[in-house]
């Protein structure tokens, strides 16, 4: 039965990230979802569906973008003007808060990047706030993506730096797994470690202090250990995942295939990212 007396949350996107992110705040909040392709809601049960996006809209406080690139431009023209109130959150990669206010105006908005560790509750998430959006729409976002893993707050300017760590991160990891054949659940001590200083190296290449770099190497590597570990897949079929053709972890992972560091492969993501973002 869908709860009125809860926050009212309406997702637009029933993908993988949008799947997670319902179920693991579902609990806790009135949720409803929006999906187009009715074959990936047909056997949903416990989570409100929508008939179309306006109807979810009007009936949601919070508004959750959990689509597609190729879809993001239709959804925001269909939602803009039918904002008054309401907070939205955009999970899609590369894109900008002031972009997203070019099409819908003085909204309150917050940027959101999770990481593919959603799956099982570990994400290392980071998110920054738009123009409109109060402290409380910041912190409000953060508590509720705190049910899917570890969130750090940043400035906007350093989310692409984030993405090179959070986000192509666990690729680096993934990899390393691959190619050295190693058990995902029988991990050394000394593997780990060697995970988090390498990653935590990259992060202050890319322009994190050193407190806060330590901190996304330890979050970014026990995401991705534990997406391994309790994923059901491989390291080599993790990676393919989270290596999207063009994207930032493909820029990182031809360097490192070719022999760089973790340092410089996150450069590249960074420097991939910046290109790639809709500003």
């Amino acid at each position: 039965m869908f709860n009125f007396l809860k926050k009212k949350i309406g997702i637009i996107g029933f993908g993988n990230m949008g799947q997670a992110i319902a179920e693991r705040i579902n609990p806790n909040y009135a949720v409803r979802v929006f999906e187009k392709d009715k074959a990936k809601t047909k056997d949903l049960i416990g989570i409100g569906q929508a008939a179309n996006i306006l109807q979810l809209v009007k009936q949601s406080q919070v508004i959750i973008l959990a689509i597609k690139p190729q879809d993001f431009e239709p959804a925001l023209a269909q939602i803009k003007g039918n904002l008054r109130n309401k907070l939205v959150i955009s999970i899609a990669a590369g894109i900008t808060t002031e972009y997203i206010q070019k099409v819908l105006g003085k909204v309150r908005l917050v940027r959101v990047m999770p990481n593919l560790a959603v799956k099982v509750g570990r994400s290392t998430t980071s998110i920054c706030k738009g123009a409109f959006a109060a402290d409380a729409d910041l912190k409000f976002t953060a508590r509720l993506f705190e049910y899917l893993g570890k969130v750090f707050i940043f400035p906007e300017e350093l989310m692409d730096a984030a993405t090179a760590i959070s986000g192509s991160g666990p690729a680096y990891i993934f990899y390393d797994m691959e190619i050295n054949h190693r058990d995902p659940a029988k991990l050394s001590e000394a593997n780990e470690e060697a995970y988090i200083r390498k990653l935590s190296e990259a992060a202050l290449k890319v322009g994190f202090d050193p407190e806060i770099a330590e901190d996304l190497a330890i979050s970014t590597t026990a995401s991705s250990i534990s997406l391994s570990a309790q994923g059901g897949k491989t390291p080599a079929q993790l990676r393919q995942m989270v290596t999207s053709p063009g994207g930032t972890t493909e820029a990182a992972l031809k360097v490192i295939t070719a022999g760089g560091s973790w340092s410089q492969a996150a450069l590249a993501a960074k420097q991939r990212a910046r290109e790639l973002s809709k500003k």
